[in-house]
């Protein structure tokens, strides 16, 4: 199936800079009980309903990211119901978005792929209450996702605070994997393990950052590990470092992206996010590259306070008063 797509996974969502122009263009609402909008960019809006609920609403989808339909839902799914575990909701209930030629791929696929986003939500204790289909000759997947929380249990990624620790729940590296598998360069083992990782819930990473006192939080996905810590960082007006070297990667991730398995969104992110960033003189440069990685259902970079750990997560840095977006790699 990723031949038929121009790009793979979240690593075919419009550029950073580009899409964030055009939003920034758009009229906010004025609706008091919306709590959470467009304007930080984070992961979901949240809408207070009652003063004990919230609901929590995001939408995602992309082109097939592996070859194996099942598999394709079953990432698309996690991803999609990342969103809601950002915000530190629950999800309840979903809605399947199909973009799909039967002529071309046959109903057989379309089966598997939505077969294995039911399984992901089944997992999630999550409904799929319907969804919507057009016939396209590139195929697509994703779900829309509504979840809840108490108003005043929300956690944005506009609220970190100087000396806050950074952890993350993942190995990124799944844009350069991916790649390499789609030009016939991935070892099979990276790519099981790659897999593995994307249809990974964030549920268990959530409870983990709740328990921890995170501040703030986001999912890493497409614009890459920096690229979201950026967009972190400026929302909550403070500066970030982040040590390298304990940032954690796919197998084989760092070494195919020496052989030049690096994607367009990739490039994209280290040209929007680069002007923000310091790296070290002696941070390799792949090793730069996949701090940029557009990486598809990643996990969770949270900010906890000074001294708490997060189980289950690698630290990788610390948040510090400074300018506000800027990032210091060593």
């Amino acid at each position: 199936m990723t031949e038929l797509s121009h790009g793979a996974g979240c690593a075919c969502k419009i550029g950073p800079g580009e899409l964030g122009d055009i939003v920034a263009a758009l009229p906010r609402s004025s609706d008091p009980a919306l709590l959470v909008g467009a304007e930080t960019r984070d992961d979901a809006g949240v809408f207070c309903v009652t003063d004990e609920l919230a609901i929590v609403q995001t939408v995602d989808f992309f082109t097939p990211i592996v070859d194996d339909p099942y598999d394709f839902g079953r990432v698309a799914a996690a991803n999609a119901l990342s969103d809601v575990y950002a915000m530190g909701a629950r999800p309840v209930t979903a809605l399947n978005l199909v973009a799909f030629s039967l002529e071309r791929l046959g109903a057989a696929v379309l089966a598997e792929i939505l077969r294995g986003g039911a399984d992901v939500a089944a997992g999630a204790g999550v409904a799929i209450a319907g969804g919507h289909s057009i016939d396209d000759p590139e195929p697509k997947y994703g779900m829309a996702v509504t979840g809840v929380v108490h108003p005043a249990d929300v956690v944005r990624n506009s609220t970190a605070r100087g000396g806050d620790e950074l952890f993350l729940s993942k190995p990124i590296g799944g844009g350069a994997v991916t790649t390499a598998a789609k030009r016939g360069m991935a070892p099979d083992g990276a790519l099981r393990a790659c897999v593995g990782v994307m249809t990974e819930l964030n549920d268990r990473a959530a409870a983990a950052a709740i328990d921890a006192g995170a501040t703030a939080m986001t999912d890493v996905t497409g614009f890459g590990l920096l690229g979201h810590l950026q967009e972190m960082t400026l929302a909550s007006g403070v500066a970030a470092r982040v040590d390298s070297a304990q940032v954690p990667f796919i197998p084989d991730a760092l070494e195919l992206i020496e052989a030049g398995a690096l994607a367009g969104g990739s490039r994209r992110n280290r040209e929007w996010v680069e002007p923000h960033v310091e790296f070290a003189p002696q941070v390799p440069e792949a090793r730069r590259a996949l701090l940029c990685d557009a990486m598809t259902s990643g996990g969770l970079l949270v900010a906890v306070p000074p001294g708490n750990k997060m189980n289950g997560a690698v630290r990788i840095g610390h948040l510090e008063a400074g300018e506000a977006g800027k990032i210091n790699v060593t």
